[in-house]
């Protein structure tokens, strides 16, 4: 039997969450069951209220506001817990279309991809400025580069997950689930498709994105440690080998003085020379020992991922083994 878990993430919902729920699917072809999960993430309103007045099969609250991240994390767990074999992500705000669901989980199904992600067609969303396309279209390039997956909406957060790869999402920032999980997706190879769907008129503004200079600061940290986590050497040589290369050139131009006899009054770039080659080098050491690091990590991982698996086996929630893990 195979089960959806439709998760919503919550904060302050109780006016579009109604909408939410009427729009989600109660049936799709190749699905035996579909439960629908709300978190919410420590709202003042009566998100919880509403939400079981229209008739979510799952609450879970968060005693205070905790951000998307932790929010969306908690979702998959619960999810994962009450034995879901295939996890939707969507908004409460109602952006997303619940029609889109059943072609979202459609490469799933068909056994093609272990993540699904629904693409807007940002540079072509009525709601968002020509500005905003712009980042997010730059955005996406970038995440395309740090992941290796080819990532025309990096920061949708309509998606589908299966149970392994939500077994094996690991979350750490506290902004946002959307660049994180696919930099990490990459580094673990797992299979990412992306499906067009279409976006419903907005119905109040991003609470996410505040001003476009808060948007780049959280948005490029976030990048920045997802890659430098996942592909610390490639960064630390890249840092080491710019120092490198400046020092070269300096120490050489030095040189170049000194050799015409007019090295006299230059030793600040000598100085300077031998300061960035030092520092280029302790990079590519540096580079070495994360990436040795990198290595206890992806032990670590694939160590939750087995007890996460023991775990829900023990309560019910896994039946079947899993071939990744042979």
């Amino acid at each position: 039997m195979t089960k959806l878990i439709i998760q919503i993430p919550c904060f302050n919902e109780e006016e579009t969450l109604p909408e939410t729920l009427a729009d989600l699917p109660t049936q799709i072809a190749g699905v035996d069951r579909i439960e629908v999960l709300i978190v919410d993430d420590g709202s003042g309103d009566r998100t919880c209220s509403v939400a079981q007045e229209c008739g979510a099969d799952h609450v879970v609250r968060l005693t205070k506001n905790m951000g998307l991240a932790t929010a969306f994390v908690k979702g998959l767990e619960s999810s994962l817990l009450l034995g879901a074999d295939i996890i939707v992500n969507t908004d409460g705000d109602n952006q997303y279309r619940g029609a889109d669901i059943s072609r979202l989980i459609q490469p799933i199904l068909d056994g093609d991809a272990d993540i699904v992600v629904g693409d807007r067609g940002v540079m072509q969303v009525a709601d968002f400025s020509p500005l905003k396309r712009r980042l997010q279209s730059v955005g996406s390039w970038i995440v395309k580069l740090a992941s290796g997956i080819d990532t025309p909406d990096a920061t949708s957060g309509f998606r589908a997950l299966t149970r392994d790869a939500a077994l094996r999402t690991v979350i750490l920032s506290q902004y946002s689930y959307t660049l994180e999980s696919l930099i990490q997706a990459g580094a673990q190879r797992m299979a990412v498709a992306y499906v067009p769907i279409e976006v419903n008129p907005q119905t109040r503004k991003s609470r996410l994105m505040r001003n476009i200079p808060d948007y780049l600061v959280n948005s490029g940290a976030t990048i920045l440690r997802a890659y430098a986590m996942y592909r610390p050497l490639r960064v630390f040589l890249l840092i080491g080998a710019m120092m490198i290369f400046g020092g070269t050139l300096l120490g050489g131009r030095f040189l170049w003085f000194y050799l015409q006899g007019m090295g006299s009054g230059r030793v600040q770039s000598l100085i300077l020379a031998a300061i960035l080659l030092l520092a280029g080098f302790q990079s590519c050491l540096i580079g070495l020992l994360a990436d040795l690091i990198g290595f206890n990590r992806k032990i670590v991982e694939e160590i939750m991922y087995r007890v996460r698996r023991i775990e829900l086996t023990n309560l019910g929630a896994v039946e079947e083994d899993d071939p990744r893990s042979m």
